[in-house]
């Protein structure tokens, strides 16, 4: 099992990068049975920076024409959530009458996709649903439905694949656990 070490914290191999690419696969499976044909375009959002990867990687194997619109909220202050939850870019195009896709790279508590769905709600959008990558069913307190999720993972602190700590670790292809 490889150990990496980021800044004071070591993380061992948790998820490699196949069982990623896999879920990605089935994630997206999904999708194209419920967009496959459709008569709009709609609006992958792609949630920066932590769902870079995860969106690249989606739309590649999406079978369905849709834009690409990108926002930037931060809750995260080192491993621990704020808990508050701000919008540090606008959405990058008008979404308004447009369907959109929520890409996450993670849902833990569930307190960005409240706001995400607010900011979508104000901005006139005619639907959003949520896909993530990871979701952490134990740490989830909102009622919100996820209609795509992609993989459900403990309630532990990992990095990689666009996951970060303090802004680094988001270049490995493979997600990592913390190694205490």
């Amino acid at each position: 099992m490889e150990k990496i070490r980021l800044f004071d914290k070591t993380f061992k191999t948790f998820i490699p990068y196949e069982k990623i690419m896999k879920a990605i696969d089935d994630v997206a499976e999904k999708l194209n049975g419920d967009f496959k044909g459709c008569d709009d375009i709609p609006v992958l959002l792609c949630v920066l920076n932590g769902s870079i990867m995860f969106t690249a990687e989606l739309m590649q194997r999406l079978e369905f024409d849709c834009e690409l619109v990108s926002t930037k909220l931060t809750s995260y202050e080192g491993t621990n959530t704020s808990g508050r939850v701000r919008q540090a870019m606008g959405l990058t195009s008008d979404i308004k009458g447009r369907r959109v896709i929520i890409v996450e790279d993670i849902v833990d508590t569930g307190n960005t996709i409240v706001e995400l769905k607010r900011i979508l709600k104000d901005a006139g959008a005619s639907e959003s649903v949520v896909c993530t990558l990871l979701f952490k069913p134990e740490a989830y307190t909102k009622e919100i439905p996820l209609e795509y999720v992609a993989m459900q993972i403990p309630n532990d602190f990992i990095v990689g694949f666009g996951l970060d700590y303090n802004e680094i670790g988001r270049n490995l292809k493979d997600i990592y656990i913390l190694d205490e």
